[in-house]
């Protein structure tokens, strides 16, 4: 076992640990819950986190048995949105965010405590994932382990394996958390991984990345515009009370926050409505493989825009090499023809 390994062993050892004893911890204090809705402003970071630091979770309740919880921009400038839904007979966590270290953030510490005010017998629970992204799964080793913890893999094997869905990704399935029920659906675009969570009970859609209020950050046109229309399709006849995403990106006039930005001031809600779900398809058909913006939409393929910047930059570095030779080539040819003169 080279150095490398060995300290990822001895790092997920210490991570068990501390986190063992933060879920024993958890029963003593309660979480801060905040009372402002989920589509109020959240926390907008700092300017200088360094001498305005913030809490690294912000918890806030939809319902009593509804959680969302956003980690700060200023732990993380990706700022992911982390969801936890609790039946009568197992709780249900969407991502676990983008910061392993449960010292800087303590998110199975606030999950268990939150599990232990909500019902009197905290049940088991499952980690699920929208995608494989590291931002949305950082956190799986403050869980791994865990007694009465499931933590479903993140690779697109073991996300089809555990769903068991007959055909990917046409395919839909179902997780039964005792009382309510919350439908996976496949929709590949974004990750070849992603799936969207539509919870029957209170009519939310949980889509990840796939659908957001900022960049949507596309990976397969193809894949995406096939996912629109089927999740379409899916929940055309269904109420949605609120479409919640991974991410906020945007200000309140709907322009995009600078990338790996720590302050987002002026940031708009985070719930988009069910209109934004039926206009996707439309955008998509108009998105040009690597930029498009189509209404409210911001459509980006960040491999292809970085292969234009490299071939932009290539051009330049070619010119100006063609140019120094050609100006290096001058002084000899003026030799040339006053020699030719003489």
């Amino acid at each position: 076992m080279g150095k490398r390994n060995g300290g990822r062993w001895v790092l997920l050892l210490a991570t068990t640990l501390f986190t063992f004893s933060c879920a024993a911890m958890a029963g003593v204090a309660d979480v801060h819950i905040a009372t402002a809705s989920v589509a109020d402003p959240w926390q907008s970071g700092a300017a200088d986190c360094k001498t305005h630091p913030l809490p690294p979770l912000e918890v806030r309740a939809y319902d009593p048995r509804t959680f969302v919880l956003r980690q700060s921009l200023c732990s993380t400038f990706e700022a992911p949105f982390i969801y936890l839904l609790i039946g009568k007979s197992r709780a249900l966590l969407i991502d676990t965010g983008d910061v392993a270290d449960p010292a800087a953030m303590p998110l199975a510490q606030t999950v268990f405590a939150l599990l232990r005010q909500a019902v009197v017998s905290p049940p088991p629970l499952l980690v699920v994932h929208t995608h494989r992204h590291l931002d949305h799964r950082a956190g799986d080793p403050q869980f791994v382990g865990q007694p009465n913890v499931e933590v479903v893999g993140y690779d697109l094997a073991a996300v089809q394996h555990f769903y068991k869905f007959t055909k990917w990704p046409s395919s839909r399935a179902q997780i039964d958390l005792g009382d309510r029920t919350v439908d996976v659906i496949p929709t590949p675009g974004h990750n070849e991984t992603d799936l969207a969570f539509y919870d029957h009970a209170t009519t939310l859609l949980f889509s990840g990345d796939f659908l957001l209020p900022g960049r949507l950050l596309i990976d397969d046109t193809v894949a995406a515009r096939a996912s629109a229309r089927r999740l379409v399709e899916f929940l055309k006849d269904e109420p949605v009370a609120a479409i919640l995403g991974g991410h906020i990106e945007m200000d309140a006039n709907g322009q995009l926050l600078p990338w790996q930005s720590e302050f987002h001031p002026d940031e708009r809600p985070l719930p988009l409505d069910k209109s934004s779900l039926l206009e996707l398809p439309a955008a998509l058909d108009r998105f040009n493989g690597v930029y498009s913006q189509v209404g409210p939409f911001v459509m980006e393929n960040s491999t292809r825009i970085l292969a234009l910047i490299g071939a932009a930059a290539m051009g330049v570095l070619v010119a100006l090499v063609a140019a120094c030779i050609k100006f290096m080539r001058r002084p000899a040819r003026r030799a040339v023809r006053e020699a030719q003169r003489s």
